[in-house]
């Protein structure tokens, strides 16, 4: 797992048109929080956001959405919220998957948000953008965050500029919006075989909280507005149709999985191996214990921990992944590559596992090795700043230097950093062959780096 604690987040599509490539680019972005100026970060890693995709795939297919398509993504951020900002991305915060009791209650987390992307409300509020002069500082923010989260679509036809309080008015939908979204999102969860109750224990969170003032509020109640008729109406919503669901042990399984994770990266070590035991399932108390250990710095019982995970799945990817990471930091190189082969062969196609795979291949002195998995990872997923880091690398130590310079103009840039990747843009276009792709997207990078140093010269 792994804490992308960047102050921005910006994209660099494979194949974004220099015009829109350098909207996207061209400033920070922040997003409304518990604090006014918190700045976004994700928390990435590979199990996790596969066992959301576990339990948001069944929702997204009674929405008519792909699950393919449509990503779940956890926000670093312990303070309860959820939000989309375009057709393919749902955000949650991580203190949200914490509060939550259940698998039939995070589902209807997601049911929800996916509502709002079925029910056209994104789509809707974003056309409303591109006229609506009094927030047009919002559109730059949106931008970024949309094709960061992988979505051209939202990025392309937004405004620049960027305002705090603009994307916060952005989040907050309409009581209509509310309503609408809670009656798709009962129907979705009752066509996915799962309990709409989890609908009612929601709202039910959330109770008491209009009553208090807006600071201290939870930021999903300032942008999900909550009354007492949305109760009620999800109440009768579960009395009207029953509950025809039937117990998921795989959802639950999933559900405890990220859960258990995240708290064991998140929470104190003690509290982790005090809760251990909490787990239904061996293996996740295992992970948990090996999470604990590793951050105490103790490779002997994490390891031991690790491999007791292994033996009761020993085709789980994720756990080779986790030993990955495990053993690279505690700078076990041999062990960590062995680990992360394994997890390569399991899952071919995660990126933030090839990630892992390059970076080491990297620490055993391999570099011509460690491109080939470095590039298919950045080809699956652009927004990882340390596959573009270990690129540079790889790229730097095999002789390539005018790719080296590319993906150190692409780190930077993905960083919100333009002025230092406008240098090493320039060097990459001089180095590399005119009309290369490798060429194209340095261009790419130096137009927007020049675009924004003009809208800095002229404030």
């Amino acid at each position: 797992m792994v804490f992308d604690r960047l102050s921005r987040l910006a994209s660099m599509p494979a194949f974004a048109p220099a015009p829109v490539l350098a909207l996207l680019l061209a400033i920070p972005l922040y997003l409304a929080s518990a604090t006014t100026s918190a700045a976004i970060s994700l928390l990435r890693d590979a199990d996790v956001e596969y066992g959301l995709s576990q339990l948001a795939a069944p929702i997204l297919r009674a929405a008519g959405l792909s699950p393919a398509r449509v990503k779940v993504l956890v926000v670093n951020e312990s303070s309860l919220n959820a939000f989309v900002i375009d057709s393919q991305t749902i955000f949650l915060h991580y203190g949200m998957i914490q509060k939550v009791q259940s698998a039939e209650v995070l589902q209807a987390v997601i049911a929800h948000e996916a509502a709002h992307i079925a029910n056209g409300h994104i789509a809707r509020r974003t056309g409303n953008l591109r006229s609506a002069r009094s927030i047009a500082g919002l559109g730059m923010a949106l931008a970024v965050i949309a094709a960061a989260a992988g979505a051209g679509e939202a990025a392309g036809g937004i405004a620049a500029g960027t305002s705090t309080s603009a994307l916060r008015g952005f989040l907050v939908n309409t009581r209509a919006e509310e309503a609408s979204a809670d009656r798709s999102a009962a129907s979705y969860l009752r066509n996915a075989g799962i309990n709409p109750q989890g609908l009612v224990e929601l709202h039910k969170i959330f109770r008491g909280q209009e009553a208090l003032s807006v600071g201290r509020q939870d930021p999903y109640m300032r942008t999900h507005p909550l009354t007492r008729d949305r109760i009620r109406a999800a109440e009768a919503f579960v009395a009207a149709y029953g509950d025809l669901s039937r117990p998921d042990p795989e959802a639950d399984y999933w559900f405890a999985r990220v859960r258990g994770k995240l708290s064991a990266f998140t929470r104190s070590t003690k509290w982790t191996l005090r809760r251990a035991d909490e787990e239904q399932a061996k293996d996740l108390r295992l992970m948990r214990r090996a999470i604990a250990y590793h951050r105490q710095n103790d490779l002997p019982r994490a390891r031991a921990a690790i491999d007791g995970a292994l033996a009761i799945r020993p085709d789980d990817a994720y756990y080779y992944d986790l030993k990955g990471q495990i053993m690279m930091e505690s700078r076990q190189i041999d062990a960590a590559l062995a680990a992360y082969k394994t997890a390569v062969s399991l899952a071919p196609r995660e990126p933030l596992i090839l990630g892992g795979y390059g970076r080491a291949l990297l620490a055993a002195g391999q570099p011509k090795a460690a491109l080939g998995p470095l590039e298919r990872a950045r080809a699956r997923d652009f927004r990882d700043a340390r596959v573009l880091r270990d690129l540079g690398q790889a790229y730097a130590q095999t002789g390539q230097k005018g790719m080296a310079s590319l993906a150190t103009a692409e780190r930077y840039a993905l960083q919100g950093r333009l002025a230092d990747a406008g240098i090493h843009a320039k060097r990459a276009t001089a180095q590399l062959p005119r009309g290369s792709t490798g060429w194209r997207r340095a261009q790419d990078v130096l137009i927007a780096s020049e675009q924004a140093d003009k809208k800095k010269k002229k404030r």
